[in-house]
């Protein structure tokens, strides 16, 4: 993570991946409640973001504005630097003045979901740019089984989105378990088994990442 020159601690990182329906919005919510706690700066985020090329991103992704596979992924990369750069709540610039931030997905959801249909390595140099600016004091990664995911989903959801089936969940997990293995070496990943109740798994995160709040 690139610091400024200033005499701000910066901020902690931490993002939170996963299959839609793991959990992940609930986690996050659990992780700020217990920062706000401890009176930690911190501000919640998510992606794809509700900026204005975030909220194209949610239009393709609910079928009302239809883009190639790569066109998706470009959005996503031009939405994620909008998100660490632009010049009113740009989280690049909240971590240096100290601000923590937690994070609904970040890069890895595009390594993971993007290269189910476009090379890994084309998606990763995609985003290097991003990698580059900010990268992840840690990312928590919450595993799921794909059927179990779906299950969630159909419960919660008046409609399904672009990666919602079954058939490409299962891809999006295998490819989330390539992007691990790959960027390894230099991203910190912790990978929490999802199977449990909210509160439980809340606490097993917590045990995981207090140390970087110390």
């Amino acid at each position: 993570m690139k610091m400024d020159i200033s005499n701000h601690k910066p901020g902690v990182f931490v993002v939170f991946e996963g299959l839609d329906g793991s959990g992940k919005s609930t986690q996050v919510r659990h992780l700020m409640k217990r920062l706000n706690s401890i009176s930690l700066r911190c501000y919640e985020t998510k992606e794809p973001t509700d900026g204005p090329i975030g909220s194209l991103i949610h239009q393709v992704m609910t079928g009302r504005v239809s883009a190639s596979d790569k066109v998706i992924a470009a959005l996503f990369v031009a939405d994620r630097l909008d998100h660490l750069l632009n010049t009113s709540d740009g989280i690049a610039d909240k971590i240096n003045h100290g601000i923590s931030v937690i994070s609904d997905r970040y890069y890895l959801s595009s390594y993971a979901y993007h290269s189910t249909s476009l090379p890994m390595k084309w998606v990763i140099e995609a985003n290097s740019i991003s990698a580059g600016i900010l990268r992840p004091n840690c990312h928590i990664f919450i595993d799921i089984d794909p059927e179990t995911a779906l299950s969630r989903l159909n419960k919660s959801r008046f409609h399904t989105e672009l990666y919602e089936r079954y058939d490409r969940l299962v891809e999006v997990r295998n490819s989330y378990y390539e992007a691990i293995e790959l960027v390894s070496g230099v991203e910190n990943i912790i990978i929490i088994d999802g199977d449990m109740d909210e509160i439980r798994l809340a606490d097993a995160i917590w045990e995981k990442i207090n140390v970087y709040f110390s």
